[in-house]
């Protein structure tokens, strides 16, 4: 059967156009396109990324193609795929990126997330599309790697995207040649995109290597190498990489700051704390890892009191993103050069 859709969001990686054909003998597997048609429509969290970055407003009836997929946002809605799947069912747009599954918790802030009633799946040749098609393979081992800049946070909604472009921005103004990269998280091009509009000469994130997110994903390193490998090719002189959710939470950021040769090139760890709590929090918990906080950032540095305690208690340099972009791009800079 053919179909035409109203909307194609980004998790699908451009692998259909706006008519496909699709079918009903359908497989619940991770990463598999979906085609799905809005039951409603809502006043907040009531859009959909589409594969251009463009934001466009979902409308009762209209037919979207998005990719199962898993979610365990903290400030977000939470949700899995489902066992099996057939026309008919009722699933839910879990991100902004068209990850479709079945939602298990809302959030007090944007409700519940919008419902949609299972179509099928694109096929071609018979097959099911499955946004791994084409993408970058992971790798056990990194190639011509350059140094790692990464951003980490103690939270989502942490400052972690404004200190990883600020830093891009400035590095790029003193002629560094950075690329960006995103490995951890639920698939969106927002971040990516923001990254090439603030200099980056390429960005590519774990949707690039075939995920809709990193919530079933054990070990994020694999897929982080991959990437890395790919955007050596353009010889830059640093990489900058931001994890995305908490380095505690359900997207697996932990295995990449764990891995050994991932720690060899990371020669900058900015953290971004919501709290004085959390900066505390995040200085015990890399220690763990055998890893030294390089600066601190987000809204925890937003008010002098806060930047006072970490330099003076935690002993750590303090710079806010959004006030002071320059010296955490400075802090970072002389941190690269220290190497």
């Amino acid at each position: 059967m053919k179909i035409r859709a109203h909307k194609i969001a980004s998790v699908t990686r451009n692998l259909v156009s706006q008519e496909m054909e699709i079918t009903d003998e359908m497989e619940a597997r991770e990463g598999n396109l979906i085609v799905v048609k809005a039951l409603e429509e809502k006043l907040v969290y009531d859009r959909i990324e589409l594969t251009t970055g463009r934001m466009a407003k979902v409308a009762k009836d209209d037919i979207i193609v998005g990719a199962l997929g898993g979610r365990k946002a903290l400030k977000g809605f939470v949700g899995k795929i489902p066992e099996s799947i057939q026309r008919g069912d009722i699933l839910h747009i879990l991100n902004l990126g068209g990850v479709i599954g079945i939602a298990t918790s809302g959030n007090p802030e944007v409700g519940n997330p919008l419902r949609v009633e299972v179509l099928g799946m694109p096929v071609v040749n018979g097959k099911i599309i499955h946004i791994s098609q084409g993408a970058i393979p992971w790798s056990s081992s990194l190639i011509n790697c350059p140094p790692l800049v990464v951003v980490a946070g103690t939270c989502m909604s942490a400052g972690k995207t404004q200190a990883a472009t600020e830093i891009i921005h400035k590095l790029t103004e003193k002629k560094y040649r950075v690329v960006g990269a995103k490995v951890t998280g639920v698939a969106c091009l927002r971040d990516t995109l923001n990254m090439q509009d603030h200099g980056a000469l390429a960005a590519l994130s774990f949707l690039d290597a075939g995920l809709p997110s990193t919530a079933h994903i054990t070990n994020v390193a694999p897929v982080a190498k991959g990437l890395f490998n790919e955007l050596s090719k353009l010889n830059p002189d640093v990489i900058v990489v931001e994890l995305g959710d908490g380095i505690v939470g359900g997207y697996n950021v932990g295995s990449f700051l764990k891995d050994p040769e991932i720690q060899s090139y990371s020669h900058v760890y900015v953290m971004c704390a919501n709290d004085l709590v959390g900066a505390w929090g995040a200085v015990e918990l890399m220690k763990q890892f055998y890893l030294e906080i390089t600066v601190m950032t987000g809204p925890a540095t937003d008010a002098e009191v806060g930047k006072e305690y970490i330099e003076t208690h935690l002993k750590i340099p303090a710079a806010n993103a959004r006030l002071e972009p320059r010296r955490l791009a400075e802090i970072v800079e002389k941190k690269l050069n220290s190497k």
